[in-house]
C-alpha cells in the first residue's frame, strides 16, 4: 500500500471519464483514480447536471500517484495519448464542454510541464489540427457517484465498455506495456 503522504495528484479531462479512470488505473505507481468534475462554479454537482452542459465543469479523473514510480510527465504522456486533443468540446460522439480536454495544474511545476509539453506536441505535428486542450488551474474536484468509480472494470460487456472503452484499453496497453502494473 502506497503510504498517502507520499503521492501527488493529477486532475485531466480527455472526454468521458469512464475512459480515463480505466487507463490510468492500470498505470505502475498510480494509487487512485476517482471519476468526478472540475472546472465550473457549481458545487457539488451531479452526473446528470454536468451532462446538460450548463455546469462549465468537465468530466475528469483525479489520480493520486506515487512520483518515485510515475513522474507527471509519465502521466502527462499516457493522457496526451489517449485521447484526441484537437477536437474542441467532444471525444468521439461525446459532444460538450463537459467532454473537453483539459489538465488542472495543482502547482506551478505541473503548469510548466504541461505547457512545455503542448507546445512541443504541437511542434512535432503528431495530429492535422492544432491541440486545444486547456491548461487552467485546479479549483475543485467533486467525485462521482459510486457507480461511475472503476465503471469500465465493473461493467465490462456494456456496449460504451465494449466499443468506446476496449479499444482504447487495448491501444494504452500496446503502446505502454511497460509501464503496466501487471506488465
Amino acid at each position: 500500500m502506497m503510504d498517502p503522504k507520499a503521492t501527488a495528484v493529477a486532475t485531466f479531462g480527455g472526454g468521458c471519464f469512464w475512459c480515463m479512470d480505466a487507463v490510468f488505473r492500470e498505470l505502475k505507481g498510480v494509487a487512485t483514480v476517482e471519476s468526478g468534475f472540475s472546472g465550473g462554479a457549481m458545487a457539488n454537482p451531479s452526473y446528470e447536471a454536468v451532462c446538460g452542459g450548463d455546469t462549465g465543469h468537465a468530466e475528469v479523473v483525479q489520480i493520486h500517484y506515487d512520483p518515485a514510480v510515475v513522474k507527471y510527465e509519465e502521466l502527462l504522456e499516457v493522457f496526451w495519448k489517449t485521447h484526441d486533443p484537437t477536437t474542441l468540446n467532444a471525444q468521439g460522439n461525446d459532444v460538450g464542454t463537459q467532454y473537453r480536454s483539459v489538465i488542472f495544474f495543482h502547482d506551478e511545476a505541473q503548469h510548466r510541464l504541461a505547457v512545455h509539453y503542448r507546445k512541443a506536441l504541437d511542434a512535432e505535428k503528431l495530429w492535422p489540427k492544432p491541440i486545444v486542450t486547456e491548461i487552467v488551474p485546479f479549483k475543485a474536484f467533486y467525485k462521482a457517484d459510486e457507480h461511475h468509480q472503476d465503471y469500465y472494470e465493473n461493467n465490462p460487456h456494456a456496449g460504451y465498455c465494449l466499443f468506446v472503452i476496449r479499444p482504447k484499453v487495448d491501444k494504452f496497453r500496446k503502446v505502454f506495456k511497460a509501464k503496466l502494473k501487471t506488465g
